[in-house]
């Protein structure tokens, strides 16, 4: 059996080569596909990606190059459509998510108990103290979409989702940018997926260490909320 991890990446020239070394020492029951999905990087990504096989040979790392920017939900997108793997998983190529926590999230998946797994920062895992502001729009956020669907997640904008190919094979996905998360959470929620939820660690960055969404983000998270909610 096989996972799938897909990784959009885009000017993470500084943690690549790190964040590429801890998914190929996740210790894990699977053969491990690797999706790096450039997303029209300027920063020197591209040509380190390009250098990535040579350098693990005989790991399956596949690239994708887009020509433009044009968000994590488009690479998102991309990755998922050339994941043939029996799990899916999603990792982002900064260092905030452990791949160490691969086989937390992939149990219930393995043990047939669970569709969908979220991996959830608000579970009592270890995680970086940052910003409160990011917290209370992640609850707010995470509330609206418990009311929205009658779920009772604790983190719905978490970066770490995984899903078995079947889910993968169903979704309908249109968000170009961090409107990936609550898109794929309404996805599985309309569609009555099993969705389990497992603490994980989670060591956030600062933005002056990279961190890339904004408080716009916030807003396209509520209007995706609303608008996979309310559409057929």
């Amino acid at each position: 059996m096989k996972l799938s991890i897909v990784m959009p990446v885009y000017n993470e020239r500084a943690t690549l080569e790190e964040i590429v070394r801890r998914v190929l020492a996740a210790p894990i029951p699977l053969d491990k596909e690797i999706l790096l999905i450039d997303d029209g990087s300027t920063d020197g990504t591209s040509a380190l990606l390009d250098a990535l096989p040579a350098r693990h040979p005989g790991a399956d790392l596949r690239i994708v190059h887009q020509p433009r920017n044009r968000g994590k939900g488009a690479a998102v997108r991309t990755g998922l459509a050339a994941a043939t793997g029996d799990f899916v998983l999603i990792q982002d190529a900064d260092l905030e998510y452990d791949p160490r926590d691969f086989s937390i999230l992939l149990e219930p998946l393995l043990d047939k108990r669970a569709d969908v797994v979220f991996g959830s920062r608000f579970l009592g895992g270890p995680h970086r103290v940052l910003y409160f502001w990011h917290y209370v729009g992640n609850k707010f956020l995470t509330l609206l979409t418990d009311a929205l669907y009658d779920i009772n997640l604790s983190d719905m904008e978490t970066g770490y989702k995984a899903f078995t190919r079947q889910v993968n094979q169903s979704l309908r996905l249109q968000a170009e940018r961090f409107g990936i998360e609550p898109e794929i959470t309404a996805e599985v929620c309309k569609r009555r997926f099993r969705i389990y939820e497992v603490p994980i660690s989670y060591s956030g960055r600062s933005y002056a260490e990279g961190k890339k969404i904004t408080w716009k983000d916030g807003f396209a998270a509520l209007w995706t909320l609303l608008r996979c909610r309310f559409s057929r």
